[in-house]
């Protein structure tokens, strides 16, 4: 959720040099971070931008999900991933469901602030949810299966930050501290955002490069952001849904803000995978089979950043 943890001539040639400079500082800081650790195709079938159909068919794409592709929120089982090579064997990927269904009847225990370097934040917040009652706690461990799948199937050792085996949380601190213990190898937090209701489209968000109290992202931001560039990418050719047409309308920010990335040590963002009070955007988070989609293009994503591709 966006307002919590969740969501020609010298002109052309000014527009190019800016370019260079910032593929070369994330470059840069991609180098910084590693040095630090040590060893340690157009829109896919289903809806499109709009929440409407789509005749164009997702080249290569997983089957549709059985279940609840109209809509419904019942649990679906995560589609088999086809066979692919193990090209992610021996890497760790930490998914992390924003929020939990139990927040709600605990909100003594996720009111509490905990530290996130630049201040103090709330433990969690409750998310936000379709105007028909769809949670985005729901979406966001859904999608996070769904990932998990994909990504495990292509060799990957996954880890989630929780499970749905958790009465509330875990905090904001403990998820980013799951993903710092793990060394992990790239990790993501999925959201649905609560915005306006005439806003739609998804972002995603990087941390900023902050050094104050618990917090120290200096040798992450730069990894971080190539991350959130590549994911960007992907998940707009697998789903179809555009960019936020809100937040500067690029579809990414950077944030100090946020404590599961403020006190991460390892290249992590956030996804806020559209806007659940939009009409449109909520018939896609809804949909069991747009769901299957927003889970490759983040698994198709994650995986390109981890073999240095974009």
């Amino acid at each position: 959720m966006f307002s919590n943890e969740s969501h020609g001539g010298a002109r052309g040639r000014s527009l190019v040099v800016t370019a260079v400079v910032v593929a070369a500082a994330v470059v840069a800081g991609w180098f910084v971070y590693d040095a630090h650790r040590g060893s340690d195709s157009g829109p896919a079938a289903g809806l499109g931008p709009a929440g409407t159909p789509s005749a164009t068919p997702a080249a290569g794409g997983s089957p549709v999900a059985q279940g609840d592709a109209s809509g419904t929120p019942g649990a679906t089982s995560p589609v088999p991933a086809p066979t692919r090579a193990k090209e992610l064997a021996g890497r760790t990927v930490v998914i992390d469901p924003g929020h939990n269904l139990g927040n709600a009847k605990h909100t003594a225990e996720i009111d509490k602030l905990v530290d996130i370097g630049t201040n103090r934040k709330a433990c969690d917040t409750t998310g936000t949810a379709t105007d028909a009652g769809y949670p985005e706690a729901t979406y966001t461990l859904d999608v996070s299966h769904r990932v998990r799948a994909l990504l495990q199937a292509r060799g990957a050792k996954v880890v989630l930050t929780y499970d749905g085996d958790r009465a509330w949380g875990p905090c904001v601190d403990e998820r980013a501290r799951i993903g710092n213990e793990a060394h992990a190898d790239a990790a993501l937090s999925i959201h649905a955002d609560g915005a306006p209701a005439d806003k739609f489209g998804f972002h995603v968000i990087a941390p900023k490069s902050v050094h104050k109290g618990a917090a120290d992202t200096r040798a992450v931001a730069g990894p971080s952001l190539l991350l959130a560039t590549t994911l960007r990418s992907h998940f707009n050719a697998a789903t179809g849904e555009p960019v936020a047409n809100y937040l500067g309308g690029k579809g990414l920010t950077i944030r100090d803000d946020l404590g599961g990335l403020n006190l991460t040590r390892v290249p992590k963002v956030f996804i806020e995978c559209g806007n659940m009070r939009n009409a449109h955007d909520a018939a896609a988070l809804t949909n069991a089979a747009w769901r299957q989609q927003a889970a490759r293009g983040i698994a198709d994503g994650i995986t390109a950043f981890l073999e240095g591709k974009r």
